[in-house]
C-alpha cells in the first residue's frame, strides 16, 4: 500500500500528521525533509534572545520521537527533486517513492532584495532553526564585540526581532521604505506609538530608506565590527550583523515544476486540494480558496487547515473554514492584537479610546480592530463585534 507522503516537517507537515493519526492509526504516512525535521515552535525564532534560550533549546520534541510517538517513517536531510502527478510518484534524494495521497507543506521563503557590495552574501534571514542556528552563532560570536544589528524592514518579524535583540542588550538599527513600523498592518497613531515604544529601548530607527550596500569594514572607523552598511538616504554604519526580514514569499518551484496551479502560493480548494488529484497544499505554501484566494502565514490558520486536511486524507471531504484569527505580536515594549480587515475592504480606522482602533466599514460594521498595551484583554470582546 502507497503511503502518504507530507513534503515539510515544519508546523503544517507535523501537525497533519498528527491530526490524521488521530482518525487512522494504520495507513503507512512518509514525511520528507530537508532538515533534521525537528518539532520546534517557528514564532520562538523572534523572541530567543531576550529569553536567553540557544537553538538547541528551541526543539520541543527531537524528530524521532515524533516520528515514533505518531507511527511516521521520517526521511530527514532528504531533498524532493521532483513530483509526478500522472504517476503518483516523487523522485528525491533518497530514491523515488509512490504516494496515495502527497501533502505539500513546503512554507515560504525569504523575500530576499538585491544589495550591493563584497559582503552582501552576509546578509541572513531567519526562517527556520537552522537560519536561527547561523545567525545565533554570529551574534554569539566573541570576536563581534560591538553585537550591532541592522534589520532590514519594519514589519511584524523585523519588529519582533527589533524588541528581542534590543532587550537582550544588543544595539540594533532598522531601515525600511515604509513611514513606520508595520505600516501596512497598523493605523498611523499605533505605528508611532511602537515605533517610540521600541525607540525607548534604544532602537535606532531609518524610514523612507533601504539598504544599498553592505561590505566588508575596513576603514578606520571599523573597529571591531565586521560590516559597513549604506542606506540610501546616506546614512552609514558599521555593523557586526545584518539581517533581513522583508517576509517571506510562498515556496512553490516543486509544484510549478509538477504543473500545479500557482498564484502567489500553490492555488487550492476549499477542501485543500491542488488542481491535481491527490495532491494537497496548505501552510505558508498554499493559497486558500476559503480565504478569498489569499496566503495565510499564521499558526491559527495552519491548526484549522490541518484538522480539516486529516478528515479528508481519512476519507471523509472536508472544507476547512476559517475563523476570525486575530495575530499576537510579540513586541512587549508594546504588546498588540490585531484583526486586519480582507484586502480591499472599504472604511477606515478609528481611534474610540487610547489603545484601541477599530476598522469600521463602509456601511459602520466593525471589519477589524487592533489593541494595544493593556486593551490587548479585550480581544474576545472586540472580536465579538466583528462577528455580530
Amino acid at each position: 500500500m502507497s503511503p502518504i507522503i507530507i513534503i515539510g516537517a515544519g508546523l503544517a507537515g507535523w501537525t497533519t500528521a498528527r491530526e490524521f493519526r488521530k482518525l487512522d492509526t494504520t495507513t503507512p504516512v512518509m514525511l520528507i525533509t530537508l532538515d533534521s525535521g525537528d518539532f520546534y515552535a517557528k514564532p520562538s525564532l523572534s523572541n530567543a534572545f531576550a529569553q536567553g534560550r540557544a537553538p538547541a533549546q528551541l526543539v520541543s520534541t527531537p524528530a524521532a520521537k515524533m516520528a515514533e510517538t505518531l507511527d511516521v517513517k521520517l526521511l530527514a536531510h532528504t531533498r524532493v527533486e521532483a513530483m509526478n502527478p500522472a504517476t503518483r510518484t516523487i523522485a528525491t534524494s533518497q530514491g523515488d517513492f509512490g504516494y496515495s495521497q502527497l501533502v505539500l507543506a513546503t512554507g515560504a521563503q525569504p523575500i530576499r532584495v538585491p544589495v550591493a557590495g563584497d559582503a552582501a552574501d552576509r546578509v541572513h534571514s531567519v526562517n527556520s532553526l537552522d537560519d536561527f542556528s547561523a545567525f545565533h552563532a554570529r551574534l554569539t560570536d566573541p570576536q563581534a564585540t560591538g553585537k550591532h544589528v541592522l534589520i532590514m524592514g519594519a514589519g511584524l518579524i523585523g519588529c519582533e526581532f527589533a524588541n528581542d535583540l534590543a532587550t537582550a542588550g544588543h544595539q540594533v538599527t532598522v531601515a525600511d521604505p515604509a513611514t513606520g513600523p508595520m505600516a501596512a498592518l497598523l493605523p498611523l497613531e499605533a505605528s508611532a506609538q511602537l515605533r517610540d515604544a521600541l525607540a525607548a529601548l534604544g532602537v535606532a530607527w531609518h524610514f523612507g530608506a533601504t539598504v544599498k550596500s553592505v561590505n566588508l569594514a575596513t576603514d578606520a572607523g571599523a573597529q571591531d565590527s565586521a560590516l559597513r552598511v549604506e542606506l540610501s538616504n546616506g546614512h552609514a554604519a558599521h555593523v557586526d550583523i545584518v539581517l533581513s526580514a522583508i517576509g517571506l514569499r510562498a515556496d512553490t518551484a516543486l509544484a510549478q515544476a509538477a504543473g500545479l496551479a500557482c498564484e502567489r502560493g500553490i492555488v487550492v480548494d476549499a477542501a485543500l486540494q491542488s488542481s491535481s488529484p491527490h495532491i494537497y497544499a496548505l501552510g505558508d505554501g498554499a493559497q486558500y480558496a476559503s480565504a478569498d484566494n489569499r496566503t495565510l502565514p499564521y499558526v491559527m490558520p495552519i491548526m484549522s487547515a490541518a484538522r480539516a486536511l486529516a478528515a479528508t486524507l481519512a476519507g471523509t471531504r472536508t472544507e476547512v473554514v476559517f475563523g476570525l484569527m486575530p495575530v499576537s505580536i510579540k513586541t512587549p515594549a508594546l504588546p498588540l492584537v490585531v484583526v486586519a480587515p480582507a484586502p480591499g475592504t472599504p472604511g477606515d480606522w478609528r481611534n474610540g479610546e487610547p489603545g484601541l482602533w477599530q476598522f469600521m466599514g463602509a456601511q459602520g460594521q466593525a471589519r477589524g480592530f487592533v489593541l494595544a498595551g493593556k486593551q490587548t484583554s479585550r480581544r474576545v470582546e472586540q472580536a465579538k463585534l466583528i462577528l455580530a
